[in-house]
């Protein structure tokens, strides 16, 4: 029993002196804790490489700003195709002339000019030569009729050109005066000549036949009136294309603007 109690105390002693030291020690910490220099909780934190030591930010870097791509200059628009305009030999073109043609005063060489007096369409309907254009036509050959049975006189007209808005195109082409006419001219001396020179030849054969003046005063009555009407069939009629007259023109080879 003794040894028992003797046992007893030994640990109470042992527990009572490992108590002391475990709150000495505890006290101690918390003492040691109380007068640590305060931490500024604000502060940027920062980590170590394992490597070299070198400080790397937390925080992440800003990127670089991207260079924008310079806009493509867009490309320009082709030019149109240029839009032709053709007529097909063959082609009729209606004018009419702005002044008269007459062989009394006009000579070949000589130029008059003519306007197209409606619009002259392609095969698709687009105006290749429109009304009011300009031809001018060169008077290939002119000649008055000089005898009764000549009804049309000599008239040769030769498109050379068109003008257009301002712009002068050639033409090959033909050309017919649809209104020409004749007109008679006043008596010349060569028709007074030609009744003189009847009456005279008839005036001899009456002498000469009837052997008296009787017979030469017939003559010249018989041969004046064969004058007169030699003269009549031989006088001389102006070819004539009133101002404003048709003129139709043919075109002889394609015609493009």
């Amino acid at each position: 029993m003794a040894s028992n109690r003797l046992a007893i105390l030994t640990l109470a002693m042992l527990a009572g002196c490992g108590g002391e030291r475990g709150g000495s020690e505890a006290a101690n910490d918390l003492s040691r804790d109380l007068q640590r220099v305060p931490v500024d909780s604000s502060a940027t934190l920062g980590d170590h490489s394992s490597t070299s030591g070198a400080r790397v930010a937390t925080e992440a870097a800003p990127l670089p700003a991207s260079n924008p791509k310079p806009k493509a200059t867009p490309k320009p628009r082709p030019a149109p195709a240029p839009v032709v305009h053709a007529l097909a030999a063959g082609a009729l073109v209606g004018t009419t002339v702005d002044r008269e043609i007459t062989s009394r005063t006009d000579k070949a060489g000589q130029t008059v000019v003519a306007t197209v007096t409606t619009d002259v369409q392609d095969a698709s309907g687009r105006v290749v030569i429109p009304a009011g254009s300009k031809v001018t036509l060169t008077i290939a050959e002119i000649h008055e009729s000089e005898n009764k049975g000549d009804k049309t006189g000599k008239l040769t007209l030769t498109p050379s050109s068109v003008e257009i808005a301002g712009v002068i195109h050639s033409l090959e082409a033909s050309a017919v005066a649809l209104d020409r006419t004749l007109r008679d001219r006043k008596t010349n001396e060569g028709d007074v000549a030609k009744v003189g020179a009847g009456t005279a030849v008839g005036a001899v054969l009456g002498r000469v036949i009837g052997g008296n003046t009787k017979g030469a005063v017939i003559g010249g009555i018989l041969g004046g009136a064969v004058g007169t009407q030699r003269a009549i069939q031989t006088q001389d009629r102006d070819v004539v294309v009133p101002a404003g007259s048709r003129v139709e023109i043919t075109l002889q080879d394609p015609f493009t603007r």
